[in-house]
C-alpha cells in the first residue's frame, strides 16, 4: 500500500515535524496515531517516517530509511498573471505535474488590479503549491517567487528557454523541446489576450525559441497545464 507524504515543516537529525494547521490536519482530520508510517519529504529526499508523538498542533516523526524517488524535471513556468481563481487552478494543477519553480509575470496585457494585488497573493499561492505537492506526491513543493516584470523574466538563464505563442505557426512545443538535452526549461506563457507584438520581439531578441499549442485557443490555465503535461510527456 502506498503511503501518504507528508512535506516536513522543519527537520532536525533524524527527526521531522508538521506543526500548526499542517499538523492538526493529520492529527484531528486523519486521526493519525503515534507507531503509524508515513513518507517525510524533508526538501532534499524522502524517507519513512513513525510518528513519535502526536498533538493537536505538533507531529513528531523518527525518520529512517530512504524512499526511492524519480528524478524531478527541472521545469520553470512563468506565468503571466491572470485572474486569480484561474491562476490558482493552474498553480496547483501544474505543481502535480511536477513543475519546480513557478513565476509570476507581470505582462502587457495583465490587468492592472491583478497585477497591484499579486504581491500579497503570493503566499497564498505558495500555500496551495505546498498542498498540492504532498498530495501528487513530489520531493519538495514548487518555488514561488515574487511577481516579476517581463524584461527580468526574459532574462533568466535556463538551457532552453521556450516562450508559448499564438502567433507561432510552424513549431509545436513538442518539436522544440526536442532539442532540449539536460538543464533547466523556461515556459513563457502569455495573459489573457496574449503576448504583444512587442513583447514577442523582446523574447526574440533575447534568443528565446517560440512554440504553440496547436490551433486551438486555450484559457492561459489550460495552456499552463497543457504545456506542462506536453513537457512531462516528453522527457520523463
Amino acid at each position: 500500500m502506498t503511503r501518504r507524504r507528508w512535506i516536513a515543516d522543519q527537520v532536525s537529525g533524524s527527526r521531522a515535524l508538521l506543526v500548526g494547521p499542517h499538523a492538526e490536519h493529520l492529527s484531528r482530520v486523519l486521526r493519525a496515531r503515534i507507531g503509524q508510517e508515513f513518507d517525510i519529504s524533508t526538501g532534499n529526499e524522502v524517507r519513512r517516517g513513525v510518528i513519535a508523538s502526536i498533538s493537536s498542533d505538533r507531529v513528531e516523526f523518527e525518520l529512517g530509511e530512504t524512499v526511492p524517488t524519480s528524478t524531478a524535471l527541472q521545469v520553470t513556468l512563468a506565468l503571466s498573471i491572470f485572474k486569480f481563481d484561474r491562476m490558482e487552478w493552474a498553480i496547483e494543477k501544474c505543481t502535480e505535474l511536477g513543475a519546480a519553480r513557478i513565476v509570476p509575470v507581470i505582462a502587457h496585457r495583465s490587468e492592472a488590479h491583478l497585477a497591484a494585488a499579486s504581491l500579497k497573493r503570493a503566499e497564498r499561492w505558495r500555500r496551495i503549491a505546498h498542498e498540492a505537492a504532498e498530495q501528487s506526491r513530489q520531493v519538495s513543493p514548487p518555488e514561488i517567487s515574487a511577481p516579476m516584470k517581463l524584461n527580468d523574466v526574459i532574462a533568466l538563464p535556463a538551457s532552453t528557454r521556450i516562450v508559448l505563442s499564438e502567433a507561432e505557426e510552424q513549431i509545436t512545443l513538442k518539436e522544440a523541446l526536442q532539442s532540449h538535452t539536460s538543464g533547466e526549461i523556461i515556459l513563457a506563457l502569455g495573459p489573457e489576450g496574449g503576448w504583444t507584438g512587442a513583447e514577442l520581439e523582446m523574447f526574440r531578441n533575447a534568443g528565446w525559441a517560440s512554440a504553440s499549442l496547436g490551433n486551438a485557443i486555450l484559457r492561459a490555465e489550460t495552456a499552463a497545464i497543457a504545456a506542462m503535461a506536453i513537457v512531462v510527456a516528453e522527457l520523463q
